[in-house]
């Protein structure tokens, strides 16, 4: 696995939140031109939390997002809490809150992970189906999403991949349940080797209270189990680090 001293990771700052949407949309739109212009479709995944809300925002604001063709557009998810699609704490209700209902994307191109099903397992598995289905995939073979973009908390999880938990390591499986402890909601995610295949992961963070966390994920030997983010240390060279400047405050 590389280290920071043999590979330096790519890391754009920029002034503040605002900037941070504004270049996000940047790179969703030249990334989403790049795609269909290659293969006629973009195949994207999106995370929650609050750091992408204002660029979910733009994407139905903004007039080069909102031109793009959505109808060749194919958006999944990183991760989702076990909630009702309805909840405060979807991740896919702050999609359709900010930007879903503005832009020209087919109901059949949205793909939300499923939380109906009383078994979490029977979920993540129908999550899986429908990746495979999307993306044509036969069995062993990895969907490789144009872009993923991703956030980091303060104690380096990214998705739903925790500090100190095995979840998602070394499967076959595109996506799985992670169980949480402390009456915190469960949660379905991508699993590190679909994270890895992608063409593009672009990492958001913003925010003082994330610059010592940052700092230390950016110059530790790589630990996958206690700062999860340092899955994607084989392929650095893949992954933008998308900082504010009081994110990157201790850099």
């Amino acid at each position: 696995m590389r280290t920071t001293a043999q590979y330096k990771p790519k890391i754009e700052v920029v002034s503040d939140p605002e900037s941070l949407a504004q270049r996000s949309i940047g790179i969703f739109v030249a990334d989403a031109q790049k795609a269909i212009k290659a293969k006629d479709a973009f195949y994207v995944a999106i995370s929650g939390g609050n750091t992408p809300k204002r660029f979910f925002e733009l994407l139905g604001e903004a007039p080069k997002a909102i031109s793009l063709p959505w109808g060749k557009i194919q958006l999944f998810w990183v991760d989702e809490r076990y909630v009702s699609p309805d909840s405060e704490w979807s991740n896919y209700k702050l999609a359709v809150d900010t930007f879903l209902n503005k832009v020209s994307i087919p109901d059949a191109n949205v793909h939300r992970i499923p939380t109906e099903d009383e078994d979490f397992k029977i979920a993540a598995n129908d999550y899986e189906q429908t990746i495979r289905d999307v993306f044509g995939l036969e069995a062993g073979q990895l969907p490789e999403f144009d872009l993923i973009l991703l956030g980091m908390g303060a104690d380096g999880h990214t998705g739903s991949l925790f500090p100190n938990s095995y979840a998602a390591f070394d499967t076959e499986d595109l996506a799985c349940v992670v169980y949480v402890l402390d009456e915190k909601l469960n949660r379905i995610t991508l699993t590190h080797p679909v994270l890895r295949a992608a063409c593009h992961l672009v990492v958001l963070v913003c925010g003082r209270e994330k610059s010592d966390i940052l700092k230390t994920v950016l110059t530790s030997e790589p630990d996958e189990v206690r700062y999860p983010i340092h899955a994607l240390w084989p392929v650095l060279d893949k992954v933008t680090w998308l900082l504010d400047s009081t994110a990157a405050k201790s850099l």
